[in-house]
């Protein structure tokens, strides 16, 4: 029964991916597929999946908003016009957003400890690294 929701969703968030502009059609599948790890490692109940999906969608926006802010301070940073006081100011608001994602990090482990089980938020956090670094291999290596 878990496994058939867990390839509905899978399956309702590829169709949708179909309806979208060209651009965000990579984005969303490449968000799918982390959905359906996700998922089949978690090996969610039906009692846990919504309440977790809801956190964890919560969280990875949160995290992500701070992803793209250091993205944009790492273009910014250092500039050969910029002046001394430009790039510190900028180092000093990059290690800001490091500290605020860490302590994100924090704070919603105890938001999933409420949810899921401590194995189960290990293995989320194998299943985010291993498929980052999947999606890492892939682009590197488009013909695999």
């Amino acid at each position: 029964m878990k496994h058939a929701l867990s390839w509905l969703m899978i399956s309702l968030m590829l169709v949708a991916g179909t309806a979208a502009a060209q651009n965000d059609q990579g984005r969303q599948k490449i968000e799918a597929a982390k959905i359906g790890m996700i998922t089949n490692r978690l090996n969610l109940t039906t009692e846990q999946a919504p309440q977790f999906w809801a956190v964890y969608n919560e969280y990875n926006n949160r995290k992500q908003d701070m992803h793209r802010r250091l993205r944009q301070l790492n273009q910014q940073t250092p500039r050969q016009n910029s002046g001394d006081a430009n790039v510190i100011a900028n180092l000093r608001e990059m290690n800001t957003i490091k500290q605020q994602i860490a302590d994100l990090d924090g704070e919603y482990m105890n938001k999933f400890l409420k949810v899921i089980s401590p194995k189960q938020l290990a293995e989320l956090y194998e299943a985010e690294r291993m498929f980052n670094k999947m999606l890492i291999d892939r682009l590197n290596n488009p013909n695999d």
